[in-house]
């Protein structure tokens, strides 16, 4: 698939603000509003917080890229780190009995990708040339 516009950023949290303006800019770009727009900053936020956090365990120079298309009724975003390898999706189906468990049973963690993969559809991900890549897709409702 091509995208509509892509870019790479630096692993490091000070990025993070950039990356919440390039999914704005795509979206004024592309006349999506209202909660697409925010669904979509929220995904990118939180992928991109668990690859510097967890995936690369703190700032660094590496680079992650991210790509964005606007197709009729629907928003595709591609995300592609070099982390070590980790497959979010594996991580959905154990994460709504973590949701539904009581407070006290519950672990630390994995909510973020449980979010992830109730506000996207039709996830992909493959660990290709060293890379973890992530096809998401957004159904527009606005």
């Amino acid at each position: 698939m091509t995208f509509d516009v892509q870019r790479a950023f630096q692993a490091t949290m000070d990025a993070l603000t950039e990356t919440a303006s390039f999914v704005t800019g795509f979206a004024d770009d592309h006349g999506i509003g209202g909660s697409d727009a925010l669904r979509l900053t929220l995904v990118v936020e939180e992928l991109f917080t668990n690859t510097v956090k967890h995936g690369y365990g703190c700032d660094t120079g590496a680079t992650i890229r991210i790509a964005l298309s606007a197709i009729v009724d629907e928003i595709a975003l591609f995300y592609e780190d070099g982390a070590p390898p980790f497959d979010p999706l594996s991580r959905l189906s154990g994460s709504l009995s973590s949701v539904n468990a009581d407070i006290e049973s519950r672990h630390v963690g994995g909510l973020g990708i449980y979010l992830v993969g109730q506000l996207t559809g039709s996830p992909r991900y493959a660990y290709e040339d060293g890379c973890n890549r992530l096809w998401l897709k957004f159904r527009r409702q606005t």
